[in-house]
Parts: structure tokens; C-alpha cells; sequence
């Protein structure tokens, strides 16, 4: 499927049950390999992105079986040890495979070959690099500097037992390098302090990576600046992974725009996910939002009552910044205009998603403000456009959001959703 023309919404009572999330899947994957035992990973998600991250972990020499009917993933841990001591491993474009898996390597005591996407090659590695290079693995870049792909040997090659236990890292590019150290500091011989030099040092997603590192049985602190992390086996469990926030905020949003009623199935406030902020801001906006047993109920503006979707004058989504592209869909047909902010940061990801909102709404016939690290919505008529993608995920399903209006928007390159939902478009047929 190279295009998808997006039809008129027809339901208007929308209920759905969307994938396990990525996030939370991979940091399980991780976590579950460096136990001393086999863990059950239940709920999982299946998708490029954690497709590659089994695939690598089996092509590392560890035993992976999944059952992709039940959602389910038992891995065997290895007690912090890679059972292959050399290995080459591919990890497309899933970002947080790239960065988990190199500081899985750098610290381990084998040689290893990074390889990847077109895309993730010009995704940001170098702070990652850094602290692993002076902790004493050595990184050789195969084709550009500070870029994958790479020949790595850990820093504990040769029996090296000494590294330093104190690091510095920046942030500011990706909470993604922290959330691998944090995962990885445990095979360190003592442990490993990292102190955060940049002015962004803690964020959502380092939450749920703390978390999850503590349910595995490992021990993390944070004095404000600096992160410990315990020398301290992982325990081996059944561990449930919860649906994907992310993707669950596609529904919301169409909610929201067309005055409907939305349910996510399992998707609650007592999420760990970042994004659950989306939700609420939605209330924030107009809409009436109530968590049930089924999961989380979003109804938009009623438009029989001429209720109105309200813009937002300011909102700084540094830390569930994945919804800047599903917000500024929404914001599309609100009654003021909306400016999301502080999320410079979004530039490097995927693709440049703060010009791609831009351009696509541009191309949309609504006027944009894009600034360096924040972008100005104006409310406006959506007319007939192609939306470039870009191999972005993101900008091919928050897009469509606008498209169930059916003035003719066609999403080219849809199937790039692959990388976190692969069915997602099939879901969107069942609304129109």
C-alpha cells in the first residue's frame, strides 16, 4: 500500500484495543536479558521496532521464544552475561534498540558489529558514544563519525575489571542514553554514578525506566544531578506490559476533534506512560474525560450544543512531546490559536517532526509558525492534501486525525506505522 486516502468518520462511538507499548516492551526485553533466570513478558508488542530488538538478542545468543497470538515473550537471562561474544546485530530504525543494545555491548566483554537503517543513521548517538569510549570500549564508526554503524568491543574486554564508576552524560538530545545506562550500570563491577551536565536532567521516560529497573530488582538514586546505580542482579519474573499510551492518544484525538465518544480498552490514569498528560490536557481543551473499567473515556465538544474545541495560548511539551504531531492535528480545529513548545528536541528524531508538522499543515491550507524549538497552530478550513510522511510513523497516524474530516487527505507511505502499530490503518477503516 503506498497511499491511503482517508475517509469521513462515520462512528461515533469509538472502541478500541491498541498494542502493548514499545517503550515499556523494549526496556522489558533489556531488563529480561540481563536477569539470571527466564522471564515471561506478557502483553508485548509486536512491531518493527521490537521485531529488531528480539531478533538482535537472538543473533546475540540468547533464547527468545515469542508467541505473537497470546503477546507473549520468554527470554532466558544470561545473570548480565552476552552469551555470544562476538555477533553483528541489526537494529533498523528503532531508536531505542540503537541506544539499549550499545550500551548493552559497550559494557560487555566481546566485539560486536552495529548495523541499521538509513534512518537511524542520522539519528544522535554521540553522548553515548562518549561515555562509553571513556570508560575504555573502543567504537569504530564504519561510515560517518558518531553515527552507527559500528564495531564495538566492550570495556571489559581483556578482563578489564576497573572502569570508572563516575560518568557525565547530556541529555538534551535524547533521555534514551540515560535510559540505557540506567538499564546497563549493573554490569559495572562497582556500580556506576552518572551525573547529568545538561539542564534537562530527569523527564518521563527516565521514570518509567527507573521504575521498571526497580520492579526487575535493581536499585536506582538520584540526588538531583547524579544517578547511582547499584551493582545488583536482576530477578527473573512475569512481568505485565501495559497498552500503548501513545497509541491510545490517536483515538482521544479524534474524540476531541469530532465532538465522538472514545474508549481505549486497559488504558487508565494510573499508566506510568508520559503521554497519559495528553488526556488530560484534552479536558483542558473541552472535552469531557472519566476513567471507566474498560479504560479511559474521551468525548469531544458536543456541536449540537455549539460547544468548541479551545486552543492553547502556551504548552511545553518537553516530556510527552511523541503527541506535539497528535496535538497539533487537534489544535487544527480548535477556537484559538495553539503553540507548542520546548521541543527543539523532536528535530532529531525520526525525521525533523516539528518541520513536518509544518509542512504537512501548510500543505493542509492552515497557517503555521515554526519556530526553532516551538511551532504556532492557527485554527483554519483542512483542504485536499498528500501528507509526506517522511518514514515517520508518528506524522502517518496523527495525520490521518485530520483526514476523517474527508476533504480528500491521502497519507503516502502508510505502512511506515509498521515500526509501533502495524494494523493501525486496518483500525482506522473500521471509524469510516
Amino acid at each position: 500500500m503506498k497511499t491511503y486516502k482517508v475517509r469521513a468518520l462515520k462512528n461515533d462511538n469509538i472502541k478500541v484495543t491498541v498494542p502493548g507499548s514499545k517503550s515499556i516492551t523494549n526496556r522489558a526485553l533489556l531488563l529480561a536479558s540481563l536477569t539470571d533466570g527466564q522471564c515471561v513478558l506478557k502483553g508485548a508488542l509486536f512491531s518493527d521496532d521490537s521485531r529488531y530488538f528480539l531478533k538482535s538478542l537472538k543473533d546475540l545468543g540468547f533464547e527468545v521464544e515469542e508467541d505473537e497470538e497470546t503477546k507473549t515473550v520468554r527470554v532466558l537471562g544470561c545473570g548480565g552475561r552476552i552469551p555470544n561474544s562476538t555477533g553483528t546485530i541489526y537494529v533498523g530504525s528503532a531508536g531505542t534498540a540503537a541506544r539499549f543494545l550499545t550500551a548493552m555491548l559497550g559494557l560487555s566483554s566481546g566485539e560486536y558489529v552495529i548495523n541499521a537503517s538509513e534512518q537511524m543513521k542520522k539519528r544522535p548517538m554521540k553522548p553515548l558514544f562518549d561515555v562509553l569510549k571513556n570508560m575504555g570500549a573502543v567504537i569504530e564508526f564504519m561510515e560517518a563519525e558518531d553515527a552507527l554503524p559500528v564495531k564495538i568491543r566492550g570495556c571489559f574486554a581483556d578482563g578489564n575489571a576497573h572502569v570508572q564508576k563516575k560518568i557525565t552524560l547530556d541529555i538534551s538530545k535524547s533521555t534514551q542514553f540515560l535510559s540505557a545506562l540506567l538499564m546497563t550500570g549493573c554490569m559495572c563491577e562497582n556500580g556506576l554514578d552518572i551525573e547529568i551536565t545538561s539542564e534537562k536532567k530527569t523527564g518521563s521516560y527516565i521514570d518509567i525506566t527507573r521504575k521498571m529497573v526497580e520492579d526487575f530488582g535493581g536499585d536506582v538514586s538520584f540526588d538531583g544531578t547524579t544517578y547511582s546505580v547499584a551493582k545488583k542482579s536482576y530477578t527473573p519474573m512475569e512481568y505485565q506490559i501495559e497498552p500503548d499510551v501513545s497509541a491510545a492518544c490517536y483515538f482521544y484525538g479524534i474524540a476531541a476533534i469530532y465532538g465522538v465518544k472514545a474508549v481505549v480498552n486497559n488504558v487508565h490514569f494510573d499508566s506510568t506512560q508520559g503521554d497519559i498528560r495528553f488526556v488530560k490536557l484534552l479536558k483542558n481543551m473541552g472535552c469531557t474525560v472519566k476513567d471507566t473499567d474498560e479504560g479511559i473515556l474521551v468525548i469531544g465538544p458536543d456541536k449540537s450544543k455549539r460547544e468548541k474545541l479551545h486552543g492553547i495560548e502556551y504548552l511545553d511539551m518537553n516530556n510527552f512531546s511523541d503527541q506535539a504531531l497528535t496535538l497539533a492535528n487537534v489544535a487544527v480545529f480548535a477556537d484559538s490559536p495553539t503553540t507548542i513548545a520546548n521541543i527543539a528536541h523532536i528535530r532529531g528524531q525520526e525525521c525533523d517532526r516539528l518541520n513536518a508538522i509544518a509542512v504537512n499543515l501548510k500543505a493542509m491550507g492552515i497557517d503555521v509558525e515554526e519556530n526553532e524549538d516551538s511551532i504556532t497552530i492557527y485554527p483554519g478550513q483542512v483542504k485536499a492534501a498528500d501528507i509526506e510522511t517522511f518514514q515517520d510513523h508518528r506524522v502517518a497516524m496523527s495525520f490521518t486525525l485530520s483526514g476523517l474530516s474527508g476533504v480528500g487527505i491521502v497519507i503516502k507511505d502508510p505502512l511506515c506505522c509498521k515500526k509501533t502499530f502495524e494494523n493501525y490503518f486496518d483500525v482506522i477503516d473500521t471509524l469510516s
